[in-house]
């Protein structure tokens, strides 16, 4: 496929996981693809997996000045930007009662504020035909045990689709979510273990845990313009999890 060939992407979180997941697929359908994330040996990985048509630039989202860096990076090199997957994000378990000001400064700073000044700061370069992805999640739509930080900047971000879509009215450029379930990641084998992780997966409708491939797949779909007609809306790869 060649759905996106002469595009320019750029991918938050992009070092490993669902980030990589969906750069490789951008890069397959003919994007140029720039990863963002703070750990370089990940980056580094990545590059070796992705080849010549991408980019790696390391910093953090919650730090505007790596934005800068970051954006100034597409516009010396490719000119403009029409495609955004903003992918990063971090949780951990917490139960009502044992939740610290330091875990939901780090969660929220992360996913909402994050995820707020990756895309002003890169809306600048995009222009009629753009696509902006937000990484959200069937948290984001059900309670959660001992998740509930997590969660709720994932219901934030649902927000941010649907009122953002109104701002970018007459733009061209649109906004949506893609919410994975339970995807095979090492974040979150790290955060809810392997044994427990699987099976959570074991409980959705389709019995598996999804894989970055997938989710990325469906990032490919919402960056094209295969998905034209679409702009504020939300988009699960869950197994069904969320949805019966």
């Amino acid at each position: 496929m060649t759905r996106l060939n002469g595009k320019t992407a750029v991918v938050t979180g992009g070092g490993s996981g669902i980030g990589l997941g969906a750069a490789k697929r951008f890069v397959e359908e003919g994007a140029f693809v720039y990863i963002f994330g703070r750990r370089q040996a990940a980056l580094d990985a990545a590059l070796a997996e992705l080849g010549p048509n991408a980019r790696a630039v390391r910093g953090s989202v919650t730090d505007l000045a790596d934005l800068d860096r970051l954006y100034a990076a597409v516009k010396a090199e490719r000119g403009g930007l029409d495609i955004l997957f903003a992918n990063a994000g971090t949780g951990s378990f917490a139960p009502l009662g044992e939740i610290t000001p330091e875990q939901y400064d780090q969660t929220f700073d992360v996913n909402v504020k994050g995820v707020l000044f990756t895309v002003q700061k890169g809306l600048p370069l995009m222009s009629a035909g753009g696509s902006i992805i937000l990484t959200g999640s069937t948290t984001g739509v059900m309670g959660t045990p001992q998740f509930s930080v997590y969660s709720a900047t994932k219901a934030a971000i649902r927000n941010l689709a649907r009122s953002w879509a109104l701002d970018l009215q007459g733009t061209g450029i649109r906004v949506n979510v893609l919410s994975p379930g339970p995807t095979r990641t090492d974040l979150a084998l790290e955060v809810v273990g392997e044994e427990a992780f699987e099976a959570m997966g074991a409980t959705t409708p389709l019995g598996r845990l999804g894989e970055p491939s997938e989710t990325g797949a469906v990032a490919a779909f919402l960056a094209s313009a295969d998905s034209s007609y679409m702009t504020g809306g939300e988009v699960f790869v869950d197994g069904g999890m969320a949805q019966v």
